[in-house]
């Protein structure tokens, strides 16, 4: 199913699909896509931390985790990679870790961008910065942006979140508004994996790093598309483009 223009409703009709993709993505993950041992919750507060999903571990592996071949996943299969500029020590050294109240291990989390995330200086501050802190402390990120660049972020909020990350602004392309990016926080430096997507395009499955170098792929249509068959019928009116009767001949 190609995505919609969210921005065709009201924010509180996009809130309520985000809240049921969130449920879609939640039950993809814990229902076979994780390897053992870990698990997935959704809407876990942490501190000035707030992801949409968290990937957690129970207990770091004994063992190495099989990993599968790169090319198999979707990391080798998206359009956009880069490696920002390795950071230097010190900064590494003064970050604070962030850990799970309950002593779990986090691992990743996943960021569905609500319009809400644009609407001012302070929110796009606030999720660049908590997206970054992430990153910088080892834990992977997947941020599904479904709306356009907005005078706040005129080069889309990857774009500010890779350059905080010492990367290069990123330019998106104008056919292709909506964005979804992978980050890999690796060591010398961290590295990301970017779809850029138009409205009326299917979305493509991402990948979700769990370890350096080694990730999962997130099945973000299937998931869609789950969380799309409860969208109430007043809200599919606006967001499906009518039928075209053809002209008679």
């Amino acid at each position: 199913m190609p995505i919609h223009d969210w921005t065709r409703v009201a924010p509180g009709a996009y809130h309520d699909f985000h809240t049921v993709w969130l449920v879609a993505i939640r039950a993809a993950l814990n229902n076979g896509l994780l390897p053992p041992g870990f698990y997935a919750r959704a809407e876990q507060t942490m501190r000035t931390m707030g992801p949409d999903v968290l990937t957690l571990q129970s207990q770091p592996p004994s063992s190495p985790t099989p990993r599968p071949a790169p090319i198999a996943t979707a990391a080798g299969r998206v359009h956009y990679r880069a490696t920002a500029t390795p950071r230097l020590p010190a900064y590494r050294q003064r970050r604070i870790g962030i850990r799970h109240a309950s002593g779990d291990r986090l691992v990743a989390i996943i960021e569905l961008v609500s319009p809400g995330n644009k609407a001012g200086r302070y929110p796009v501050g606030s999720f660049v910065r908590k997206v970054v802190r992430a990153v910088n402390e080892g834990v992977h990120a997947l941020v599904i942006d479904p709306f356009p660049a907005t005078r706040r972020t005129p080069h889309g909020l990857h774009s500010l979140i890779w350059e905080e990350l010492g990367g290069e602004r990123f330019d998106q392309p104008a056919d292709q508004p909506l964005t979804l990016a992978a980050y890999e926080s690796a060591d010398p430096a961290p590295r990301c994996y970017v779809e850029p997507v138009a409205v009326g395009q299917p979305l493509p499955d991402m990948p979700l790093f769990l370890e350096p170098d080694y990730s999962i792929d997130l099945p973000v249509e299937a998931t869609y598309l789950a969380a799309w068959a409860a969208v109430v019928p007043q809200d599919r009116a606006l967001l499906e483009p009518p039928a075209t009767t053809p002209l008679p001949t």
